[in-house]
């Protein structure tokens, strides 16, 4: 199963589409808002979308998974980096704030997605990739029909058997913090995986807010690193 690249494409559109919102709301259907889904992320994105397809497909599916969430206030800056390696980024300056706090040198360098190996990379996305599809759960949009169309956008990205699978299984399943938790088999697949949802959920919604509390309870983060991971996205990295 190959979750990397598509988690890949799915976090540069989701950057390029928390950008460029700025209120506007995703379809609910998975089709463009009028004026089409250049126009809704414009810039790069919209670029994209002229040449290859695979940016679109991207955008609808990062559509569906945010629902009607409008934009953030920090909406779209914390990855622009661009791609599943900004994750990474800015899970390793998380840890280093954190360790400065503390005024401990670290043993090891943390080992986060943007410096790992093929393989441990392909581990941490789709621990990461299962996180994002629970947060897209947290406020409860996720019915039945919007899970049909997830799942549809997700075979046109990638039409692996195995993958589809794996996603109808995790769509399909009662929201479970502990769950999506097991997954973590690092503390650094913890942090990843936190600040995938912290920048999928709403924070002023209540269910969405008691939902990444309880993740970040069942992830074993501590209350310091909680926050720097929290503080890395409002501040996009910088």
């Amino acid at each position: 199963m190959n979750t990397r690249g598509l988690l890949d494409q799915l976090l540069r559109s989701g950057q390029e589409m928390l950008q460029k919102q700025a209120g506007s709301t995703p379809s609910h259907s998975g089709k463009a808002p009028q004026g089409g889904l250049g126009d809704l992320l414009g810039g790069k994105a919209g670029a994209l979308l002229s040449g290859a397809g695979g940016g679109a497909l991207a955008a609808g599916a990062m559509g569906l998974l945010l629902g009607n969430k409008k934009a953030r206030k920090f909406g779209g800056k914390a990855l622009t980096y661009g791609g599943l390696a900004a994750l990474g980024v800015l899970a390793y300056k998380a840890y280093g704030n954190w360790q400065a706090q503390q005024g401990t040198a670290p043993r090891n360098e943390p080992q986060t997605l943007d410096r790992l190996p093929a393989p441990q990379a392909e581990q941490h996305s789709q621990a990461i990739l299962k996180a994002l599809v629970a947060a897209a759960k947290a406020d409860g949009h996720v019915d039945e029909r919007e899970r049909a169309l997830i799942e549809g956008e997700f075979s046109k990205l990638d039409n692996d058997p195995q993958l589809q699978q794996w996603l109808h299984s995790e769509l399909n399943k009662p929201l479970d913090p502990a769950d999506v938790a097991r997954a973590a088999h690092t503390p650094e697949m913890a942090a990843e995986m936190y600040l995938a949802s912290v920048l999928l959920v709403d924070e002023e919604h209540f269910m969405e807010k008691a939902y990444l509390d309880e993740l970040a309870r069942q992830l074993q983060l501590p209350p310091g690193l909680k926050a720097e991971l929290e503080n890395q996205v409002r501040q996009g990295g910088h």
